[in-house]
């Protein structure tokens, strides 16, 4: 049997209409599934475990990075698979496993596709697939959800809270600590991916891979928060690594302290939590194994 938790905001809120269709998607590829709306965050972790114990061979998430984070979570160090079904804005993690958009060919690729296991994020127990961050990112977002809930819409919000915080934001004092070296920077964000991002070109703000067993960080110490738009379109011509205002670390451990602050607001995969500092990063080599399409099945677009 296959757990579908799902969250109940994909498919543009049409649940009933949804769940029916992936059941009957899941039963043509050969694979039973039993569907499972997610009630809130908090309640992910409960309602994987009972997936886990009703004896399910695969565990999915289907939404957007959020609901998969949360699920993936509770699979770390678990025996069963992660099946993911990109519903969200999106798709990170989905994109860059090259887990298939289409929800049939998902469903495909979680019915008939093959085990791997990829590296996890961890920052003082908590953990995350994409990416976590301090600074800027961590206020937008607060910003945003405010704004949605006067009414904007999720990109309109997105959008006027950016442009609100990069005017305000005075910048963070960081201190990364890796092995035996120690700098301190001021800097608008620090950035912690799990594995290598691409920071400039067309293929910016993705991965090439998800088990290199590297933490990769960035800051940008020269920079003020109203220069990132700069910045960015440094990075999409291709130009960013020779830009001394971009620094990137790869690491297995940091520790990150923020001399004055004893609480910072950090974000995971676009959650946003509170943590006492100093943060702790970890890399979890291959911690979650993951479904992901068989390798004789050409990607989107590509000839068989």
């Amino acid at each position: 049997m296959i757990a579908v938790l799902l969250n109940p905001a994909a498919g543009g809120g049409k649940t009933a209409d949804l769940s029916r269709t992936l059941e009957e998607t899941f039963a043509a590829a050969g694979a039973a599934a039993r569907i499972t709306l997610l009630e809130s965050a908090a309640s992910t972790p409960d309602a994987v475990r009972r997936a886990l114990d009703a004896g399910a061979s695969v565990v999915v998430a289907g939404g957007g990075d959020g609901t998969i984070n949360a699920v993936a979570a509770a699979l770390v160090d678990a025996q069963v698979p992660l099946g993911v079904l990109p519903l969200g804005s999106l798709n990170h993690f989905a994109r860059d496993l090259g887990i298939p958009k289409d929800p049939a060919q998902a469903v495909q690729a979680i019915a008939a596709g093959r085990r791997l296991r990829v590296d996890v994020g961890e920052v003082n127990g908590r953990f995350f697939i994409n990416n976590s961050s301090i600074g800027l990112y961590p206020d937008i977002v607060i910003e945003r959800e405010a704004l949605r809930a006067q009414g904007y819409r999720k990109w309109t919000a997105f959008a006027l809270a950016t442009a609100k915080v990069l005017r305000r934001f005075p910048g963070l004092v960081v201190r990364v600590t890796s092995g035996q070296t120690s700098e301190t920077f001021r800097t608008p964000f620090l950035f912690v991916g799990n594995n290598e991002y691409q920071v400039e070109g067309i293929s910016i703000g993705s991965r090439s891979r998800l088990d290199g067993g590297r933490l990769h960080a960035y800051v940008a110490p020269r920079l003020r928060a109203r220069e990132l738009p700069k910045l960015a379109a440094i990075a999409l011509v291709g130009r960013a690594t020779q830009n001394p205002s971009l620094r990137a670390f790869p690491a297995n451990e940091l520790e990150v302290g923020t001399p004055g602050r004893r609480l910072l607001r950090v974000a995971l995969d676009g959650e946003v939590a509170r943590m006492a500092t100093p943060l702790r990063y970890r890399i979890r080599e291959g911690a979650l194994e993951v479904m992901v399409p068989a390798e004789d099945v050409p990607a989107p677009g590509e000839k068989s």
